[in-house]
């Protein structure tokens, strides 16, 4: 039995190999639900939609005719309400008995939403975007939002990974490395990966990134990556904020963090125990208030006699599963061995409460709890 004192709860990054998963799919604005609840529903069934209003373009009609505001009005061909495409007219002007001709084209596909004798502009406003919002995940309308979505669920296998960049996406898993010390390089990735979700057990290369929208891949899943090749690989710098909007051509999961960093022996031995399924995953990220993580949900029908163990219940305790997230052990995996109740004098002078964790290489280090998370299996 462990006592109160010889515990603590550090939350982490979820690793399980079968869950009740829930996915919130939303419209941005109200709209139409499609599904009903106790349907059945596949990745890419839409489960609701709704339309957004174009975007507006002013058009300096009166200018463009040379004549004065207030005269627009009498030279307009089209009026509020009505519908135009691109390159119909406007309005015209012309003189001494047609031989001077002045036209305004509309500049996008519309409705004109409004005309102005004051400053001799019209209002052009874009058509429509229709917006749909798919069920992400294979399973069963758990509950219909009115005028807004649905839930959806289903049971599956789920990762969280550290960081990620890119949308939601889908596609069958495979392994593409052959040794657990072997990076993902672009020699590994095929034309057959198309669409594919490939994981690699240590960090990737900007060839095999390259490779991998080359190719069409629809994500990968790896352990580190070099934040220079990031950086090169999206164009930018990557932002504090949220991730998950980059047109990079693929999603990307880093499941350990940044530099040559392999991926836990779990989540590799989970992933490696599905491939050949099909998974969801978005490598959407926020790291500041809401923390977001990225994703790989694996559905599947098995069932499996999973112990969560009481370190989950109680928090961290001898023998759970942690990932360093500090400095100088940064990234590095283990087991907590013991968790001293006294206060302990770190670098800072500051006196913490610390955990002793054996590493994954046998080294036995002395680190604060804040400084460590769990890994829930």
């Amino acid at each position: 039995m462990v006592s109160e004192e010889a515990y603590a709860y550090t939350p982490g990054l979820k690793v399980k190999l079968s869950t009740i998963i829930q996915k919130i799919r939303r419209l941005p604005i109200p709209g139409e639900v499609l599904v009903s609840e106790g349907d059945k529903v596949d990745y890419a069934d839409v489960v609701a939609r709704t339309q957004i209003r174009g975007d507006p373009e002013i058009v300096k009609a009166a200018m463009l005719l040379s004549v004065d505001p207030e005269d627009l009005p009498g030279h307009m061909v089209k009026r509020v309400g009505d519908s135009v495409v691109k390159g119909e007219l406007l309005a015209k002007y012309s003189s001494f008995f047609g031989l001077i001709k002045k036209n305004v084209p509309s500049p996008l596909d519309g409705t004109v939403e409004a005309i102005s004798d004051v400053t001799g502009q019209v209002v052009v406003r874009g058509s429509p975007v229709p917006v749909e919002v798919n069920a992400y995940v294979p399973g069963r309308v758990a509950k219909v939002l009115p005028r807004e979505g649905a839930i959806i669920e289903t049971n599956a296998a789920f990762i969280q990974g550290i960081f990620g960049i890119g949308g939601e996406a889908h596609g069958k898993i495979r392994i593409a490395v052959d040794s657990l010390e072997e990076s993902l390089t672009e020699d590994r990735i095929t034309s057959e990966d198309k669409g594919k979700v490939l994981v690699g057990r240590s960090w990737v290369t900007i060839g095999a990134l390259l490779k991998g929208v080359e190719v069409g891949a629809s994500c990968i899943v790896v352990g580190g990556i070099k934040h220079g090749d990031l950086t090169k690989f999206i164009g930018e710098e990557v932002g504090v904020a949220i991730t998950g909007e980059e047109e990079a051509g693929l999603t990307l999961i880093i499941t350990e963090g940044f530099g040559k960093m392999k991926m836990s022996r779990q989540t590799f031995n989970l992933l490696e125990r599905f491939e050949g399924y099909v998974a969801s995953v978005n490598g959407a990220t926020q790291i500041r208030a809401g923390v977001l993580r990225p994703e790989v949900i694996i559905p599947h029908s098995e069932h499996f006699e999973e112990v969560l163990g009481d370190e989950l219940v109680a928090g961290m305790i001898p023998g759970t599963s942690v990932r360093v997230i500090r400095h100088p052990y940064f990234g590095a995996l283990g087991r907590v061995l013991g968790l001293p109740i006294e206060l302990q004098q770190i670098q800072t002078r500051s006196k913490v409460r610390v955990v002793e964790v054996e590493l994954e290489d046998g080294r036995v280090v002395v680190v604060p709890r804040a400084n460590v998370e769990i890994i829930e299996e």
